[in-house]
This record gives C-alpha cells, sequence and structure tokens, in this order.
C-alpha cells in the first residue's frame, strides 16, 4: 500500500451520516451529478476520482482491488468518516465490496450497481484487448464501445450534452490509470466470499447491461446473506445516468431517504 489519497469532493450535510460514492472505470466524479440533489439532503456525500482518473493522480505499477479499496478507505479518512455507505458503479461496486468484506465495521451499507464478482476467461480477454487497444491507439480507442454499454441508443440521441460530457471525462482518464484498472478487474474473485458480507447489500442492475446482466446480478444478490435485488427496466451500464428517476427510487428506501 502507499500513501496515495485520491481527488475527492465532500458537499451536502456538513454534520451527520457519510455517503461515498465510487465510479465506473472511465468515468469521474462527474458521472453522480444525477442523484446529487437526493442524496445531499440527507448525507455528507463524497465523491472520489479513481487513481488514473479525472483530477486524481496515476501512481506507477499495476493496481489490484486491495489497493483501490485502501484508496477508498484513505479517503474517508480524509474526510473524517469513520464509517460510511458506499455506493458504487461497476469498477466503484466492485470496491464497494471490498470494502464490506475487508472492513465492514466501517461500512454501513452497500449499494453495488453495474457490477459482476468474479472474473471468467472471456471477462478477463475483454480486459486484455482494451489493455492493448490503449497501447496501440490511447484512451480514445475505447470510447465508442464504452458508451455502447453505458448507455442506451435512445438515451444517447435524447441526450447529447450528457454524451459529450462523459466523454470529456473518459478521455481524462490516463493510459497507466486505465490498465492498472483493468489488470484489477483482471483478478475480480470476491463471488466466493459473498457468503461472508455482514453488511446490507442493494445489488441494481440495468437490464440492457450487456457487462453485468440481470442474471450475473441476481447470483450475487442469491449468494449474500443481508441482500435486496433491483432491476431497471431499459438501462444500461451506467444506471444512475441512464435511468435517473427509476434509479434514485430503487436506492430511496434501502439508504433512508425519500424521493421528492
Amino acid at each position: 500500500m502507499t500513501d496515495f489519497i485520491p481527488n475527492s469532493i465532500a458537499s451536502g450535510l456538513s454534520e451527520g451520516p457519510g455517503l461515498l460514492l465510487s465510479n465506473s472505470i472511465g468515468s469521474t466524479t462527474r458521472a453522480w451529478e444525477p442523484q446529487l440533489p437526493l442524496l445531499e439532503k440527507h448525507f455528507k456525500v463524497v465523491r472520489y476520482d479513481t487513481r488514473g482518473h479525472g483530477d486524481s493522480a496515476t501512481p506507477d505499477g499495476d493496481y489490484s482491488f486491495d489497493m483501490l479499496v485502501a484508496d477508498a478507505f484513505a479517503v474517508m479518512d480524509a474526510h473524517g468518516l469513520e464509517t460510511a455507505s458506499v455506493m458504487g458503479c461497476s469498477l466503484g461496486s466492485m470496491t464497494a465490496l471490498g470494502m464490506g468484506l475487508s472492513n465492514p465495521a466501517r461500512v454501513e451499507r452497500i449499494v453495488c450497481s453495474a457490477a459482476r464478482a468474479d472474473g471468467p476467461q472471456p471477462f478477463v480477454q475483454s480486459w486484455d484487448d482494451r489493455i492493448a487497444a490503449i497501447k496501440a491507439n490511447g484512451i480514445p480507442a475505447l470510447w465508442d464501445g464504452a458508451i455502447g454499454n453505458w448507455l442506451t441508443p435512445a438515451f444517447k440521441e435524447a441526450n447529447p450534452d450528457t454524451v459529450e460530457m462523459l466523454k470529456s471525462e473518459f478521455l481524462k482518464t490516463t493510459p497507466g490509470g486505465y490498465s492498472g484498472c483493468a489488470i484489477a478487474l483482471k483478478g475480480l474473485d470476491y463471488l466466493k466470499d459473498l457468503p461472508k458480507m455482514s453488511v446490507p447489500v442493494l445489488y441494481v442492475s440495468g437490464s440492457e447491461d450487456k457487462g453485468a446482466p440481470p442474471a450475473v446480478m441476481q447470483a450475487m444478490a442469491d449468494a449474500t446473506p443481508d441482500s435486496d435485488f433491483a432491476v431497471i427496466e431499459g438501462a444500461g451500464h451506467i444506471i444512475n445516468v441512464n435511468e435517473v428517476k427509476a434509479f434514485n427510487l430503487a436506492i430511496c428506501n434501502f439508504l433512508g431517504m425519500c424521493v421528492d
């Protein structure tokens, strides 16, 4: 482990319960903007950029989930949060599961959206392919594939400004940051440990998500003792952007909020 602390932003309540938001690979703190009007009424909300993403630095070398989990706890420490609920998307959700498994005393609840917990060979190969594409052509070579899974065609057509914002943030990702996180993803191996999870977990899947389809996430929920499962119809991988209202409704009761 290192003394690295990712870039982070706090908003909402100055005192009160903490909520840590953790991003997907290739996205930044801005991906959570659709949820902020709701979350900031109820929590001290802390968003952060994963190493090598957004405004965070890019530590050298390969990354692991142990490192990503340590980074997340370092952000909590930096904001004076002894405990917090954690909400993630994709890579951020996997990090949240690692936090709950490794130090459940510090994690109150987990919202795990758009994630899987194991690394079958096709999944591993997909990350090898991305790493090779970055070496050959840089981060821009990955954008079309990413946005194709992140958001549905109808959403992209109706919301070009959101797509352009996500692209701008995606292109901030450094080659070392993306490849390092891809290496961590290749080693994903939490599924066997989910029966030991003592933190309540809400799993949220998008019906159109090819990377973490509902059947995969249903199996994760089935393996987790204190869990709930929701499918958001019509949503791709970045559920909280693709279907804001439905996502907010899904997390509302679990996190002790109400949607205005």
